[in-house]
């Protein structure tokens, strides 16, 4: 910050840049600004129009911080968006001692987009290839820390280069997603398309997916199937001085396979990290309980309404579990089979950490946002542990003190629980929710860590009692 120039806030909360928002009153969130004056408030500003020039404009003045970190300003139901649009915000700081710039950033309205199962798979690839340049195989490598990681062309960067896929046969291929950079603008891809080909060597393009000018670092491409064996993505134009990929990911389309399950009393645990699985021994520690139950993970990707309706046997319980990735960084389509199953399921359901989060999400997606901070609990001394307090009596607590601690590893939490929801317990943030209407709960803490602070196993605990005792 230049001497004297206000600081101005970061956007790059929820909905950061080109995220699809699916309701039409989102709530907006944003970083307060990094230094400056204390007594300060700050305008917001929302239009469809780029230059915010519409008769539509909506604004906001005198916006007060929520707390050292975030600031939120809530569309209401009186100023609802509209559907199938796209919108620009922005947001400055002021202060009695002037103003900051204006930052900018833009959302697309879809309410519809997380309505069904995606009805695509992932497709495996058997063999990646580059123009040049090292590290191709971080391009489809699908672990959370995985999105960190990037291939990047050599520079300087005034070639084509391009990244080609072997499916080892004819594959039907119906979208891709693509993730660059997604720190600053340099490596993301400017100018691309999509080819296939038969051979390996003659190539053609994919109709539909021609990229020109292209000015995010998200991307989905989304075409009519192509059958092929080999599928290229070519880079005639990028910025800055190298193209850079954190991964890509192509699909095909058809539903997901049903997994087998066993004929006893079981969880179907639904794997939230990136790669399909969870972030902790969730599976094991189930089955180590009690109860004599066992466990089915199933990948976010695959799950959906279709898929649990298809399971010979119906499970006890369902538990969503956590992930480590921020969300604007990976293709959050994948989990609309999984917030079907949230809107729709008549089964005992826990959402744990990411899970809990999506219990919200699941009614629109700017209901979770970062905090601004990293709750790391779980790996710090019992000291400077969260302490959650029941704010409300319910079964969930049975045999459980009040001011308990349990294990915390995340740094986004819900900020706004949809209207079927209702608080048991907090801590600067909402800990543990519960559906008023269905057999649902939501637990921002880690009650499966095994680790001795943690007072919060008696929940899952309590949890599985109780969806047994319902199932009977």
């Amino acid at each position: 910050m230049s001497k004297g120039k206000m600081p101005a806030p970061s956007l790059r909360n929820n909905p950061s840049w080109d995220v699809v928002v699916t309701r039409l009153n989102p709530l907006l969130s944003f970083f307060n600004a990094d230094g400056g004056p204390k007594n300060r408030t700050y305008e917001i500003q929302v239009d469809k129009s780029k230059n915010f020039a519409s008769a539509d404009k909506l604004v906001y003045k005198n916006v007060k911080e929520k707390g050292p970190y975030i600031t939120e300003q809530k569309i209401s139901k009186e100023e609802s968006l509209k559907d199938k649009q796209l919108y620009y915000w922005r947001a400055r700081t002021v202060t009695d001692r002037g103003k900051s710039d204006w930052v900018i950033s833009r959302f697309y309205v879809d309410t519809k987009s997380d309505a069904t199962f995606m009805n695509m798979v992932r497709a495996k690839v058997k063999k990646i290839t580059v123009s040049n340049g090292y590290n191709a195989k971080n391009i489809t490598d699908w672990d959370d820390p995985g999105l960190l990681t990037f291939w990047q062309s050599p520079p300087p960067g005034d070639k084509e280069q391009w990244v080609e896929f072997d499916f080892g046969e004819p594959t039907e291929i119906a979208r891709a997603w693509i993730l660059s950079n997604f720190n600053d603008p340099t490596g993301w891809l400017k100018d691309f398309r999509l080819q296939h080909s038969a051979d390996g060597k003659k190539w053609q393009v994919v109709a539909g997916t021609e990229t020109k000018n292209n000015r995010s670092y998200r991307n989905i491409l989304n075409f009519k199937p192509v059958k092929a064996r080999y599928f290229r993505l070519l880079i005639t134009s990028f910025i800055g001085y190298a193209a850079q990929i954190n991964e890509m990911i192509l699909y095909s389309p058809g539903g997901a396979p049903v997994p087998k399950v066993p004929s006893q009393d079981y969880v179907l645990i639904i794997g939230n990290e990136h790669n399909g699985f969870t972030f902790t021994d969730l599976a094991k520690y189930v089955e180590n309980l009690p109860f004599k139950l066992k466990t089915v993970t199933v990948p976010c990707y695959e799950a959906s309404m279709k898929m649990l309706e298809h399971l010979e046997h119906r499970p006890a319980a369902i538990i969503l579990s956590g992930n480590n990735a921020d969300y604007p960084n990976v293709p959050m389509f994948e989990y609309n089979g999984e917030f079907e199953i949230i809107r729709k399921t008549s089964l005992p359901m826990l959402g744990i950490c990411a899970g809990h989060q999506f219990l919200a999400m699941a009614y629109g997606y700017t209901r979770a946002r970062s905090m601004g901070w990293f709750d790391d609990s779980a790996m710090t001394s019992e000291k400077k542990l969260t302490r959650v307090k029941i704010n409300k009596k319910d079964p969930i607590f049975k045999g459980m003190r009040d001011n308990f601690t349990a294990p915390e590893v995340h740094s986004w939490a819900v900020a706004e629980p949809a209207e079927e929801f209702e608080q048991l317990a907090s801590s600067t943030y909402l800990q543990v929710q519960k559906s008023t209407k269905r057999f649902i709960y939501g637990l921002q803490f880690h009650p499966e860590i095994d680790v001795s602070y943690n007072h919060g196993k008696k929940v899952l605990e309590n949890f599985l009692r109780m969806a047994l005792a319902s199932k009977k």
